[in-house]
């Protein structure tokens, strides 16, 4: 078996692959993001995730911060609108290490005022650093305009003027109602039986007490298209044209995948960077992407161009995306976009932490998770037929915000 999994008595899962390897990996996938914030919390969840090193019952941050740094190996996270994720690499013989430092901090953080101040100042920070740079702000506003009047639609990171309001105690209030654990997986891989990993898993996270989410995530507010053009003068103008997609529970969700790979994947070879940039010069930067949500999901195409060639790059998006929509691939086309995609997944799968941190992911969405052979098999029995239907269906209503 690929993975093994397990469930503890307090509700917390487990998912474990054995490989031959001298280093391990292990995380915390904790099912509470930025979505889970009410509107006097914005920015919370991630001021949460940074508040994790800041010391514990146990430890002080710097002790926090050194404890797996002076064995050779790494503790990080990561916040998105749907999760907290904690994990850390180590040597396959430090994997108890990490387990127990993860446990640690989150569930024993103290989250010590004085240390939040400091915090919030590198927060801030990130925030300005955002703010400089138009090609990562425009995801973020395109984002908010898509679900404007729902949970998701604000940033992750939050306003400076909120961050600044909150404390110890507002932490420990969101973590209490987000931070159950029946949302909690804990993923793990390295040269170590399931047994042990279970084992392992069970001495440092069974004795959190069981708790469980008592709200339902709202749906998304209706969608409506919209165009909107910002003045930032910059020196470039900025695009994004994107609209609402599949949630990651639904079947329409990989042949979607597909369709955005063909689009505007990383390859030299996709439709909008051969269009764009190889036979025209008109872009440097051209990319689509697909980001599925529990119950939604979004699509978007971002390019930045000279601001006289904007235009000249919007029609030739909306010429391949019309030719998605109502030409189906030939066989071969069809042959050859599969195996790349299904090649450049194999690669992905290579990295043993991003395997690892999926598989974590997986089990808290779906209860379970497809063998990488399972993925293959279904991205091969995919249709050119499906494909002009998913693209019709998403492509068809598209907003566009720009920056220039």
């Amino acid at each position: 078996m690929e993975f093994s999994t397990y469930t503890l008595p307090n509700g917390i899962r487990g998912i474990h692959r054995q490989v031959r390897n001298t280093v391990a990996h292990c995380a915390l996938v904790i099912g509470a993001g930025s979505r889970d914030e009410h509107p006097a919390e914005y920015g919370l969840a991630h001021l949460t995730e940074h508040a994790f090193f800041k010391g514990t019952e146990r430890r002080k941050a710097w002790q926090v911060n050194c404890r797996l740094e002076n064995l050779g190996g790494e503790l990080n996270a990561f916040t998105t609108k749907e999760d907290t994720t904690i994990h850390a690499t180590t040597l396959k013989g430090d994997f108890a290490k990490a387990a127990e430092l993860i446990a640690d901090i989150a569930f024993r953080s103290t989250f010590p005022d004085r240390e939040l101040e400091r915090e919030k100042e590198v927060i801030v920070d990130e925030i300005n650093t955002y703010k400089d740079s138009p090609a990562d702000l425009i995801y973020d506003t395109f984002e908010d305009m898509l679900f404007e009047g729902s949970e998701l639609g604000h940033n992750i990171l939050g306003r400076k003027a909120s961050l600044m309001r909150y404390d110890g105690q507002a932490i420990r209030a969101f973590t209490a109602r987000t931070h159950t654990t029946d949302q909690m997986v804990f993923s793990s891989i390295g040269n170590f039986s399931a047994k042990t990993a279970e084992a392992v898993a069970a001495r440092y996270f069974a004795s959190q007490p069981a708790s469980q989410r008592g709200f339902v995530r709202a749906a998304p507010a209706p969608y409506r298209a919209f165009e909107k053009t910002v003045s930032k003068h910059t020196h470039q103008t900025h695009c994004i044209i994107g609209s609402r997609a599949f949630g990651i529970s639904e079947d329409r969700r990989l042949p979607l995948a597909l369709v955005t790979n063909i689009l505007g994947g990383p390859c030299a070879n996709s439709l909008l960077n051969v269009v764009v940039r190889e036979k025209n010069g008109l872009s440097y930067n051209i990319e689509a992407s697909y980001t599925p949500y529990g119950d939604t999901g979004i699509v978007a195409i971002y390019f930045s161009s000279d601001h006289s060639n904007a235009e000249q790059c919007i029609e030739l998006i909306e010429g391949q995306l019309h030719k998605l929509r109502t030409v189906p691939l030939t066989a071969r086309q069809l042959s050859m976009a599969k195996k790349q995609f299904i090649a450049q997944l194999a690669i992905s799968s290579e990295s043993n932490e991003s395997y690892m941190l999926g598989a974590g992911k997986s089990l808290l969405v779906h209860d379970g998770i497809d063998t990488m052979e399972q993925v293959y098999a279904k991205v091969r029995a995919l249709t050119a037929r499906q494909l002009t239907e998913v693209a019709e269906e998403v492509f068809s209503d598209m907003s566009r915000l720009i920056y220039k």
